[in-house]
Formats: structure tokens, sequence, C-alpha cells
């Protein structure tokens, strides 16, 4: 199974991009979406970014993730131990 997650691009430098995933921020290349931007959100899978994403989109996936945690956090039963 892969996992790709959205993350926000907050700086470039060459083919590298400092990208932010919710408050952890990684290197990632960006030689796969020419002319991306800072300000605009990947796709990254194994630290390269493969897709640009809507922002509208990549708020919905990455509040999912959000809810996923918390539902993890709470355990089966819905409470927190």
């Amino acid at each position: 199974m892969c996992l790709a997650v959205p993350g926000l691009v907050e700086r470039i430098d060459g083919d590298y991009a400092e990208v932010e995933f919710g408050g952890v921020k990684k290197k990632v290349c960006i030689s796969l979406v020419p002319g991306v931007r800072v300000g605009e959100y990947v796709i990254v899978h194994t630290g390269y970014a493969i897709e640009r994403m809507k922002p509208e989109e990549a708020k919905k996936t990455l509040a999912l993730f959000e809810e996923m945690a918390r539902m993890m956090e709470s355990g089966p039963s819905g409470n927190t131990a």
C-alpha cells in the first residue's frame, strides 16, 4: 500500500522545497512538478512531490487525517484513555 500526503510549499530552492505537513517541515524534491510555487499544495510520496492539489481538496484531506488521528487516540470505545 502506498500513501501520499498533501503538504504546503513554503520555500523553494532549485529542485527542492520546504513543505509543511501539519507543523512538520520536510525537504521535498519538486522536479516532477515543474512550475510549482510557494503557497501551493502538493501531494508528496516518498520525498517527491508528484502532483499539485487544489487548496480546498488539500484542506479536506488534512481534516480527515486529523479526524482519524483523534479517533485512534480515543480508542475503539470512543473514550479517551
